[in-house]
């Protein structure tokens, strides 16, 4: 299954940084919204050309990917489903997208506007509310 046009979306909505930026959430990023780990910090002091980071988006993607495949691929989702749920992996993490749990019933009882309100009513919405409405449009209209 390729998912070319959900990497773009990604980079798009990540936009693009070859150096550390805080993000919303006050920690610092790089590259296509690459979280700076720990044992990440060498980006604080060294510059590393996009194609760097074109390999660290595509490893996170592939986390994402992997991600999703553990924690929801066992429900039937349609593609747009699919994406939906990988670019929130790749942005808010695993553990942020368990906590989303009215909109996950509702997505997988195939209730698209009823999971669309549930993204509405969150703080992630409040964060990133362009993304958001974003994310639901491409959602609700396939």
């Amino acid at each position: 299954m390729s998912f070319n046009n959900l990497k773009k979306r990604i980079k798009r909505n990540e936009g693009y940084s070859n150096k550390p930026y805080k993000d919303q959430l006050n920690f610092y990023t790089v590259g296509y919204g690459h979280l700076i780990r720990k044992s990440e910090k060498f980006y604080f002091n060294k510059s590393f050309k996009k194609k760097h980071f074109e390999d660290v988006f595509n490893s996170d993607f592939e986390k994402a990917v992997e991600e999703y495949k553990k924690n929801f691929f066992k429900n039937n989702h349609t593609q747009s489903e699919k994406e939906l749920l990988i670019e929130m992996v790749y942005q808010l993490g695993p553990k942020g997208v368990v906590k989303f749990r009215k909109m996950l019933f509702f997505l997988n009882k195939k209730q698209k506007y009823m999971a669309s309100l549930e993204m509405l009513d969150s703080l992630w919405y409040l964060q990133t509310p362009e993304r958001v409405k974003n994310l639901i449009r491409n959602y609700t209209k396939k």
